[in-house]
């Protein structure tokens, strides 16, 4: 978001409050996603009328993507409304009832989100075999243990270990392993199994956590995260009404699209920033990239909040989505989970480029069949997703029926009739799927990211030219959807603030 150069009065707008009567501040919004359509819906609202947003994709939405198939849609990108009690997005559903045709067994409350509650995991070994439940479940509930004790270090302020190297994977792996060799009751092949089924759960965690492998998750920050209390809700007519619920009331002559932004210009005169705009709006033809705006930062970012930016993490976390037209899973099954047994001691999670297909750690049975029909839902993330985005649908269709009847045993697995998957990663306005906090990061370089340019130190600048949103900037709701809204209300906010004060206009403040 980028505060501009003052345009000239807009009283004719009808959107237009008491700031009308005062010069408008020019904004630029960078980006139509949920952090972005919730600035512009908050500014608009409180009588900003000189706003702008730039969207580098022909679509609104961002890292939303439901896809219509058939007579369903399916989630691409964002799937969950994660927690309802005071979540904004939970809200913005249920008073615009979208949540309506959402089933009780599709309102999940497990840590590990599912596309129903109901069902059991199968958990299948690569030699065809099914794990037996109660081992399952005794396996469940020593992850779950080591679990929260990786949240105690942040929330109790527990001092980490050097052994652990202050990464959750490390710490988890190491503590949970020790459980399960002095456990005196197991055998040996027992304790083989689930050895090789922590594996498959830290692979299921770094999917969670859109991390290449849980080894470079901190460990002294995990605990901040903070989940809203409340079940998680799938919206059945797809998670995109959220974004045009957001835009519904943002004028079309608001929104550009197709506008890559190259750079951001800032701490320049108000001339030098139209200089800039009138030569990406009418000397396209002269520019060396397509991009038909510039915005560029002249002095670079300041070192810091470019550190801030590397030591945070982001990763790719991909879907795919194989229809069937027969189920070959029994009717309590609501998701095949693979364990690799030769996994057992691996030590890392980074496969060879032609074994990416081992990142994949299950399939989920979507959610009623009436809906979806017979659908499940791979997960994969990582290296190991950009290489499965690589390959063509015919490929990675075939390899993963081979896996399917591998782990299940059942050799008569045809292929899907349908495939369809998302490719975060080697989109290049995105770039991944969403944000976590990297082993030697922490909030506070969450917090340093969303600080506005210039620093407030830097008396003698005008402030607020450069603000910045988004999912990763919020320090306890990171990698969800109402991370992103809020912080896109927080940066409105900032400027609501500013303009108040400077003007005295008695605008409403957001409630965020």
């Amino acid at each position: 978001m980028q505060s501009c150069e003052i345009s000239s009065d807009s009283t004719d707008d009808p959107l237009s409050s008491a700031l009308h009567r005062h010069r408008q501040p020019r904004i630029a919004v960078i980006g139509a996603g949920l952090a972005g359509l919730a600035t512009t819906k908050t500014l608009l609202e409180n009588g900003f009328t000189n706003v702008t947003v730039l969207e580098a994709s022909d679509h609104i939405g961002g890292r939303v993507q439901s896809i219509q198939h058939g007579k369903t849609t399916l989630e691409l990108g964002a799937t969950w409304i994660h927690g309802a009690n005071g979540n904004p997005i939970y809200h913005l559903a249920e008073d615009n009832g979208l949540l309506e045709h959402t089933t009780e067994e599709e309102r999940s409350v497990g840590r590990i989100s599912l596309y129903a509650k109901n069902g059991v995991a199968h958990y299948q070994t690569n030699n065809g075999k099914r794990i037996p439940k109660d081992l399952v479940e005794e396996f469940s509930d020593l992850y779950n243990e080591v679990y929260e004790l990786t949240q105690e270090f942040f929330q109790n302020g527990k001092p980490v270990g050097a052994e652990s190297q202050n990464s959750v994977g490390i710490f988890t792996r190491d503590v949970v392993r020790k459980k399960i060799m002095l456990d005196p009751y197991d055998s040996e092949g027992t304790k083989k199994l689930k050895l090789s089924m922590l594996q498959q759960y830290l692979k299921v965690e770094s999917c969670e956590s859109s991390s290449p492998s849980m080894d470079e998750v901190s460990l002294s920050e995990f605990g901040e995260w903070t989940e809203i209390p409340g079940a998680h809700h799938v919206i059945p007519a797809g998670f995109i009404k959220i974004v045009e619920i957001l835009a519904q009331d943002i004028p079309s002559r608001v929104l550009r699209f197709s506008k890559p932004v190259r750079r951001i210009h800032w701490n320049c005169s108000s001339h030098d920033t139209e200089e800039i705009v009138d030569q990406a709006d009418h000397n396209q033809d002269q520019r060396p990239s397509p991009s038909p705006v510039c915005v560029e930062c002249e002095d670079g970012l300041p070192l810091d909040k470019a550190q801030a930016i590397q030591k945070l993490g982001i990763s790719t976390t991909d879907k795919i989505f194989l229809e069937f037209a027969e189920p070959f899973w029994s009717p309590e099954c609501n998701s095949i989970q693979f364990v690799w047994e030769d996994e057992a001691q691996l030590e890392s999670q980074a496969y060879p480029e032609e074994l990416w297909y081992r990142k994949i750690c299950s399939f989920d049975v979507l959610y009623p069949p009436e809906r979806y029909g017979h659908m499940l839902s791979g997960w994969i993330c990582g290296e190991e997703a950009l290489c499965m985005e690589k390959c063509d649908d015919e490929t990675v269709a075939e390899i993963c029926t081979e896996l399917l009847r591998q782990f299940t045993g059942n050799q008569n697995i045809p292929k899907p009739r349908r495939i369809l998957r998302s490719s975060w990663g080697s989109n290049p306005y995105i770039r991944g799927s969403y944000s976590f906090t990297r082993v030697g990061s922490s909030g506070r370089d969450v917090e340093k990211l969303a600080e506005p340019l210039p620093y407030i130190k830097n008396t003698k600048a005008p402030p607020l030219q450069v603000l910045f949103a988004g999912e990763a900037t919020h320090r306890k709701y990171y990698s969800t959807t109402h991370g992103a809204l809020l912080s896109g209300q927080r940066e409105a906010n900032r400027l609501i603030e500013l303009y108040q004060y400077s003007f005295g206009a008695e605008t409403t403040k957001p409630n965020i």
